[in-house]
């Protein structure tokens, strides 16, 4: 098998990986029940999306 023909340097590997990091997700707190929540999704803790109850909370 043959082998790397140099050696990648740390800079040059640290190029490369540049994109690999993890994002920060965005969260938005919940206008009925305060509660963090992702954008444009139900609230888990409360089972609201815009202003009305889509869903049975999941705690409960």
């Amino acid at each position: 098998m043959p082998g790397p023909k140099s050696k990648i340097s740390k800079s040059r590997r640290g190029m490369r990986r540049a994109h690999n990091a993890l994002k920060v997700m965005p969260v938005n707190t919940c206008a009925n029940c305060g509660s963090l929540a992702k954008p444009h999704h139900v609230c888990n803790s409360c089972g609201y999306y815009k202003g009305k109850e889509v869903m049975a909370p999941k705690g409960l």
